[in-house]
């Protein structure tokens, strides 16, 4: 029975192995080219490049691994079923369980291994990626100036005239910052540059003047020239230290730090409901008494302290629901590698396909239906349509019962589907037959 086993599992490797790198370079050539764009204008070296391509693939390996169990499996199962070595199993009295034991136990330590990796590897990875990225996206302040503009940056309205790689021509600055007055400043070209760390940026201008009006006197008009001037735009840089920024999101946090930030904010809710009761009941002492002691502004104040308290819930739990969802998606989508065996093996087996361009064909349905209902499923549950257990779950719970039946159809010998026949009728019927 070993032998079997090892045969088994020895044909699911392969189309795994292959499966898993043609589906994961795909997907890296999706992230070219959105990054495509960004390593032309801000001239990334190559070990940048490598780095960002590098963090972004425990990302792509979360989604392309389950889809990789899912498609070598219906290549695998359907090879056996192809070359009628199913048959020769069943006669010697080798059911389908049992073929499927072997298979089954590996994806269930992958998803063990998934769950790990989403937990410990994929947030720390995220959060190097976001670091590098924003690094990346600063690393040329100047290519954030579109030319013939008027770009806002919080106090500043910059419009250039022209830009020539980091070099900014026809500058013109309103600076809103300390004065009613704008302050406006011109220059015949200059550069934007990082300081402080990254935490600011500065505009080096040359050959321009500088026209502001006395805040005292506004008859008073100054204007100044200037053969270099440096202008320090504060609070305007990526805000990091040397390490990177210290803010996490959902996405770069491990299910249990996710789980203290929920007990958190479940803690902060039930003080500000205590708080609200205490308002309501202020409010309905205020109504009880006659309709000339009411104090209005007193009566108005607590409406709005009402308000306020039911706005921070609000939030609140629209945080503890986001959170929840992916502490959830952490574990759904792992598990999801022991489902796509229970889909793929009888789908290969009724099918009866081992050729890649089918079976790809059949694993990419499969997937992006299981997606979307994953996808359809967090937007529900931020919006809080449904509980974010269920919307991450029932795509779970709906594919597992489908792959249960799958199976015992399959082993009933139930009749088979020809995807090839199914193919040609589809065509004929749509006409693509007719000569």
């Amino acid at each position: 029975m070993k032998i079997l086993e090892r045969y088994i599992l020895k044909e699911n490797f392969k189309p795994f192995v292959v499966s898993l790198m043609v589906t994961t370079f795909v997907m890296l050539l999706d992230k070219i080219i959105d990054l495509l764009n960004l390593i032309i204008e801000k001239h990334l070296d190559v070990v940048t490049i490598i780095s960002i391509f590098g963090l972004s693939l425990p990302f792509i390996l979360a989604l392309t691994i389950p889809m990789a169990i899912l498609l070598a499996s219906i290549m695998s199962f359907g090879r056996l079923s192809v070359d009628n070595e199913l048959i020769a199993f069943k006669s010697c009295g080798i059911n389908i369980y049992t073929l499927l034991k072997p298979t089954v136990i590996a994806a269930l330590l992958i998803s063990f291994f998934m769950v790990y990796f989403n937990n410990a590897v994929l947030p720390e990875t995220n959060h190097l990626l976001k670091n590098m990225m924003i690094k990346a996206n600063y690393r040329r302040p100047a290519t954030a100036i579109v030319p013939g503009t008027f770009n806002s940056m919080k106090n500043y309205t910059i419009y250039v005239k022209e830009r020539i790689d980091d070099e900014l021509f026809g500058i013109l600055i309103y600076n809103r910052e300390k004065t009613k007055f704008p302050q406006t400043i011109s220059a015949e070209w200059g550069r934007i540059e990082l300081a402080n760390g990254g935490n600011s940026l500065k505009a080096i201008l040359y050959n321009g003047q500088m026209h502001e009006r006395d805040q005292k006197n506004p008859a008073k008009y100054n204007i100044s020239e200037f053969k270099k001037f440096t202008l320090n735009l504060p609070d305007l840089g990526y805000k990091m230290n040397k390490e990177g920024t210290d803010y996490r999101g959902d996405r770069e946090l491990s299910s249990s730090s996710m789980q203290d930030i929920v007990n958190e904010r479940k803690v902060r809710i039930g003080v500000i409901e205590s708080e609200i009761d205490e308002i309501q009941t202020n409010i309905s002492e205020i109504n009880s008494k006659e309709k000339e002691l009411i104090d209005k502004s007193e009566l108005k104040k607590n409406y709005n302290r009402l308000n306020l308290k039911q706005d921070k819930i609000t939030t609140l739990r629209s945080d503890v629901r986001k959170y929840q969802v992916e502490i959830h998606k952490k574990y759904a989508i792992a598990f999801a590698c022991v489902i796509f065996v229970l889909i793929g093996a009888p789908i290969g087996m009724m099918t009866k396909t081992s050729g890649v361009g089918m079976s790809f064909s059949v694993s990419a349905l499969v997937f992006l239906i299981y997606y979307g209902a994953l996808t359809l499923g967090e937007e529900l549950a931020d919006k809080g349509i449904v509980s974010p257990f269920l919307a991450m779950w029932i795509s779970n719970i709906v594919f597992s019962i489908i792959g249960i039946y799958l199976v015992v159809i399959s082993v009933k010998e139930m009749r088979t589907f020809d995807l090839t026949k199914i193919r040609e009728k589809m065509n004929k019927f749509l006409g693509f037959g007719i000569k």
